[in-house]
């Protein structure tokens, strides 16, 4: 921790969960020193237990990245863990069968055989991992001709996704200020991915809510994201200086600037390769003339902290 670049950023991020953080340097330490003994010595065999060790070791180690990462994101994990392992396993365990039943009553043990073996193990988890991908894929093929049941579906696949993910009993005004500020400057960010913005917990907010019912949307899980996008929105909108201009560079216009052209337009004014239209021309140059990269990054921390407040102040006043 004290050797990282930034210290200070990585501690607000990840120094809440310093068990987590403790058993994952236990992880990486105990591993370092069950590889010394194999290698040091130069031994080309080792005993079963060293193995068996070495995978426990990494599955724990494995478990401890991914409650950090759920944790950080401000989603649940378990259940999303369990679905991934049980299609993985059972997956591995219909392909990789079949393979060790050749081996078991035919050719027995031979190179050839063990290595389909754990090539079937590997493809079975890569599926898994890219399922989400892949199932786009085969339906860009066995769809080609009906765009609107492509969209359908790829609308479940990330409801579905994000609902594995969202923390249903997580009350986001019951958290810290500090961790809904977190919470709020992650929303942002993802505004322009909507299955990413469907498993935060802001989705759960008393105005997220009274919005579906205004609007009489049904209670989904990107309904709620979409809702979340225009309260973000209005919120941003809230901080634009009132006069007669839509832009603006004096002090005044930084924190609506910093989140409005970014976020809500979807401007990438420090990257080469993105296009953007003629109509945001003299945006794109004044930040790239005026205005640097780590200069807008604490422009926009701070300017997430007002629009975290408004969303407080606004669920509150809502909720009983």
């Amino acid at each position: 921790v004290w050797l990282i670049p930034n210290r200070a950023a990585w501690l607000e991020r990840y120094g809440r969960q310093q068990l987590l953080l403790g058993l994952s340097m236990a992880c990486i330490l105990a591993y370092g020193v069950v590889i010394s003994f194999i290698i040091i010595p130069g031994n080309q065999t080792f005993p079963a237990w060293i193995g068996t060790f070495i995978a426990l070791d990494l599955f724990v180690f494995g478990l401890v990245i991914t409650q950090l990462d759920a944790s950080d994101k401000g989603e649940a994990w378990l259940y999303h863990f369990l679905r991934a392992f049980d299609y993985s396993f059972f997956t591995a365990l219909i392909f990789g069968g079949q393979v060790i039943l050749v081996m078991r009553y035919s050719f027995g043990l031979n190179f050839p055989l063990v290595l389909l073996l754990l090539a079937s193990v590997a493809a079975s988890v890569l599926i898994q991992t890219f399922s989400d991908p892949v199932q786009g894929l085969m339906d860009r093929i066995a769809f080609f001709n009906a765009p609107q049941l492509r969209q359908a579906r790829a609308v479940q696949r990330a409801e579905d996704s994000a609902a594995q993910r969202l923390d249903a009993s997580l009350n986001p005004l019951d958290l810290p200020l500090a961790e809904f500020e977190r919470l709020t400057r992650r929303a942002l960010s993802q505004m322009g991915d909507l299955p990413k913005l469907a498993s935060n917990p802001l989705t759960r907010l008393p105005l997220v809510q009274q919005r579906l019912r205004q609007n009489g949307q049904p209670d989904g899980t990107l309904a709620r994201a979409n809702e979340l996008k225009t309260v973000l929105t209005e919120s941003i909108t809230k901080m634009q200086p009132r006069d007669e201009t839509d832009f603006g560079t004096t002090e005044a216009w930084r924190h609506y600037n910093a989140l409005y052209f970014p976020y809500v337009v979807g401007l990438r004014p420090y990257s080469r390769r993105a296009l953007h239209d003629d109509e945001h021309q003299d945006v794109l140059a004044w930040f790239r003339s005026q205005v640097p990269e780590r200069t807008l990054y604490n422009w926009q921390t701070a300017a997430s902290r007002l629009v975290a407040r408004d969303l407080r102040e606004r669920s509150r006043r809502l909720s009983p």
